[in-house]
Parts: C-alpha cells; sequence; structure tokens
C-alpha cells in the first residue's frame, strides 16, 4: 500500500519553554498530519543528548530525553506550578533552540516536579522501574555519578566505579539516591507523555517512525555498563572506532569515533544485548529507521587515537546471524534501512535477505553526467524516497547550492522554475512508484537553509530549528491532501 510521512523531530515543535516536547502543539501536529492524510511521523531518536546536542550520540539508547516533557502537563497533574515555571528562562526564539539555556534551567524545574511525585506517585514509579530493571537503574546511576563529577566522561571517573567495583556500585548508590532517582523519575514522565501521545497517533492511523544509530556514544551508560560487547583494551579504553572510508566527498574520511561492537562476545550471548534494544525501540517507534545498515555487513573500523579515518580497515559484520537472531526472538519487524553511501554486491543481498525497504534521497539524484540510482525512473517498489532527511539541506537550500548545470538538469527533470517550485520537488516524491514517500516539514513550508537541521561533522549550529505554531494550516494540509490522494497515498 502506498503511503506518506513527514519528518518533524520532537525538538522541532512550537513549545512555549525553549524546546518541542509531548504536549498539545504535538497534538496538534498530528491532526494536521490527519488532515493531510498522512501516514507516518518520523521523529530521529529520542534519547538524552550529550555533548554537541546531536539525538545520535545519547547517554543511553534505552532511555529518553527529559527535555521533552511537557511542563504544562505537569502543571495539569499537579506536579508543578504555573509560577515556578515562570520563574526560569528557557531561551526566547521561536524558531530556535538554546540548548545551553536549557540545560541551565530545565532540571531545576524538573527537580520540583520530582519532589512532589516522590509522595504522589510512589508506587507508580516503583512499579515502571521494576518494568525496565534491565537498564534503568544503571542509566540513572551513570546520570547521577555524571552530575556528581561535573560531567566528566565516564573513562575519567575513578578507576573503582569505572570497572564497576561491587563497594563502588554500593558507595555511589548510597550517597546518590534521591539524584537515583530523579533520573528514574524522568524516565517515567517521558514514558507516561510519550505512550499517550503515541497513542493518539496511532488511534488515527498514523504509524511513528524513529532512528536508532548502529552505534552507541563512547560516554555513554550502554558502554559502561556492557564493556564486554565492546571492543576495549585492559583499562576499558577503546581498541577501534568507527567512521566511514576515504571517498569522493572526503580525502581523509569520516571519524565518527564510537566504539565498535565486540561482535564475537554478542555472538556467544545470542545477541541479546541488540534484541534488548529493537524491542525497547519498538515501544517507542512503529517502524525503526537503523542508520548505517551497512555496518552490519562489514563495518570501517579505526585505529583508537587517530584523527582521521585514513588508517581503518574493512571488517566483516554480524550479517545474516544478527537479524535471524532478531527474527527468532521478535518475530518480524519493521524496518527502514539506510542504505546510502558505498553500497556493495554483498550488502545489497543482505538487505534482500532482510527484506527491509531501503532508502533514496531525491537530492543525491541529479548528476548530469549519468544515470543515477537517486532518479525516481530507477526505484522499485520496496524503498522508502526522502525529498530529504535531516542531513541535508530543505529543498530551498539545496536548490541555491546547485551548479549550473545540476540547477539546469533539476529544471527540466522536475519543471522547477527556481527555488521557490518546491511543490513540483515534493511531487516527484509522491508520484513515485516507492512504497512510501517521506517529507521534509521545512520543505513544505518552503523555508531555505536556516531552517537546516544538520550539518554533518560540525558543531554549534546543529538540531536547533523549530517550527512556528502559525505554520501548520489547513489550507498547507488541504494542499498535501490532494497531492495525496492524487497519487494514491490515502
Amino acid at each position: 500500500m502506498r503511503k506518506s510521512g513527514i519528518i518533524l523531530p520532537i525538538f522541532s515543535l512550537p513549545s512555549n519553554y525553549g524546546i518541542g516536547t509531548f504536549g498539545k502543539e504535538a497534538y496538534r501536529f498530528v491532526d494536521f498530519l490527519e488532515k493531510a492524510q498522512v501516514n507516518y511521523w518520523q521523529i530521529l531518536p529520542v534519547g538524552p543528548t550529550s555533548y554537541g546536542d546531536s539525538p545520535y550520540q545519547s547517554f543511553s539508547t534505552f532511555a529518553g530525553n527529559p527535555y521533552f516533557i511537557d511542563l504544562d502537563m505537569l502543571v495539569e497533574d499537579k506536579l508543578l506550578k504555573q509560577e515556578e515555571i515562570n520563574e526560569y528562562d528557557f531561551g526566547n526564539d521561536e524558531n530556535d533552540i538554546d540548548y545551553g539555556t536549557m540545560y541551565k534551567n530545565r532540571y531545576k524545574v524538573l527537580k520540583l516536579a520530582h519532589e512532589r511525585a516522590k509522595v504522589d506517585l510512589k508506587k507508580e514509579l516503583e512499579d515502571f522501574n521494576e518494568i525496565n530493571k534491565g537498564w534503568i537503574y544503571d542509566y540513572a546511576l551513570f546520570m547521577a555519578i555524571k552530575d556528581y563529577k561535573d560531567g566528566a566522561p565516564w573513562k575519567e571517573w575513578d578507576k573503582d566505579i569505572r570497572f564497576r567495583k561491587p563497594q563502588a556500585i554500593v558507595k555511589y548508590s548510597s550517597l546518590l539516591k534521591d539524584e537515583i532517582d530523579f533520573y528514574m523519575f524522568l524516565q517515567y514522565m517521558f514514558s507516561s507523555q510519550w505512550k499517550e501521545l503515541k497513542k493518539y497517533a496511532n488511534d488515527k492511523g498514523i504509524k511513528i517512525i524513529g532512528d536508532i544509530p548502529i552505534y552507541v556514544a563512547e560516554d555513554s551508560a550502554d558502554i559502561w555498563s556492557n564493556p564486554e560487547i565492546f571492543m576495549l583494551n585492559e583499562e576499558l579504553i577503546p581498541k577501534e572506532v568507527s567512521g566511514c572510508p576515504p571517498d569522493a566527498f572526503s580525502d581523509t574520511g569520516q571519524l565518527w569515533g564510537n566504539p565498535i561492537y565486540n561482535w564475537q562476545e554478542l555472538k556467544n550471548q545470542n545477541y541479546n544485548w541488540w534484541i534488548e534494544r529493537i524491542k525497547s525501540s519498538l515501544e517507542i517507534f512503529d517502524v525503526i529507521r537503523i542508520d548505517h545498515f551497512r555496518g552490519f555487513e562489514s563495518y570501517w573500523s579505526i585505529p583508537y587515537g587517530d584523527e582521521t579515518a585514513i588508517n581503518g580497515k574493512w571488517e566483516k559484520g554480524p550479517g545474516k546471524d544478527l537479524f535471524d537472531a532478531i527474527k527468532n526472538e521478535l518475530g518480524e519487524i519493521d524496518v527502514i534501512a539506510e542504505d546510502l553511501g558505498y553500497i556493495t554486491p554483498e550488502v545489497r543481498e543482505l538487505l534482500d535477505y532482510c527484506g527491509y525497504p531501503g532508502m533514496k534521497v531525491l537530492q543525491f539524484a541529479f548528476d548530469p553526467k549519468g544515470d543515477s540510482e537517486y532518479l525516481p525512473h530507477n526505484y522499485e517498489k520496496n524503498v522508502v524516497v526522502y525529498t530529504g532527511t535531516h542531513d541535508n539541506d530543505t529543498i530551498k537550500g539545496w536548490f541555491n547550492s546547485l551548479s549550473k548545470e545540476e540547477r539546469e538538469f533539476c529544471k527540466s527533470y522536475t519543471g522547477m522554475k527556481d527555488e521557490n517550485d518546491n511543490w513540483k520537488f515534493i511531487k516527484l516524491a509522491i508520484s513515485s512508484v516507492a512504497n512510501i514517500a517521506i517529507l521534509q516539514m521545512q520543505d513544505l513550508l518552503n523555508l531555505g537553509e536556516e531552517a537546516r537541521i544538520n550539518i554533518p561533522s560540525t558543531l554549534g549550529t546543529n538540531w536547533r530549528w523549530r517550527m512556528s505554531k502559525r505554520d501548520l494550516t489547513d489550507e498547507l494540509a488541504e494542499k498535501l491532501k490532494e497531492l495525496n490522494k492524487l497519487y494514491r497515498r490515502i
């Protein structure tokens, strides 16, 4: 069945408190999707972010981002008072997120809510913690120790707690009990508010697509709690890290720096950690988009400490074995495989074996020198076409950056006259044979490069764009609905 969707991260929703949340504007966006007859909402990863604010570098692959907890809902639950919220600054730019201010003030407000929840939600919190005991205490302890040590990464902690010596765990568990309880409370509120919003969307026939990165952050509870499943030395320092080899876009490749998995140890454990990760993700999302899918067939392994990716080498990943284990445990699951970049026949074979749809990004298509697999006339049905992803510019910004030859080719193929012809580009995705077509919200609004979500390999200005409340109109919903209707995506 042909369907359509929109990418809009939670943080990009409007709100009165500096960042998008699970509050009324999220429900209003779901109503917009329903009016436009859109089937999917893609929201990116939702984990708690670390330095650089990237949702792809999280303190935990199992936890949720406390910034998304809606403060107005906490007032309704009598866990906060409006005048308490009003005492704090969360930033005053409706289209931007001030993460520094957010970090400084958001937790102060949430701690006030926790003080009341200790009494009012005691039983609910105990039940939630028991259900999530496989990860939540380690995560909360990790975050509490980080705060206690002024944010220092765990590899710089004292040796006893870095190596999780039993006496050190007991010591910090006692010393930081209230802080640990606070972090578990945040996960309860995240989960409670999200489940209500997801049910609201699902009841309207809208499914949630969420991303999980293939790798986890070095400074994360995941690695601190499970060092044996990563390639670490005797001092728990990575031996190898992730990235991509040199190519036409970069002479030195890409150095991501995430620790590499010890796939043999994971296999010995029947891939239990990965199975639990997927299972946890399926409680949050309806469809999982797995980032860097090719890394499961072969991955680029770079010596730890190198400043570029040049000295890396290809290593074999778990391949079919991992996905067989996941299927045996969880059955058939809905996955979108991010298969962009250099894809070998072996990767294509793995993708075909799994049956997952791959991705086609329209912005990659317009090379006037030759045919491209990203041009719609080359698509198969079992793919997901994107006008652009979170790593791309908007259509308007992208079009203005094209060379003269690329722009002329794009005009000829799409019928676009200039950068304001965004709907012709959108129409190309919607009209394609791809089973699913996903649009950036910024492209529907015809915004320029100022609304770009992320420029890869840069820091400081990413993950900050927010939509305005006035952007969601009935006229826009109707226009998108007509296009979905015309090309049978309703």
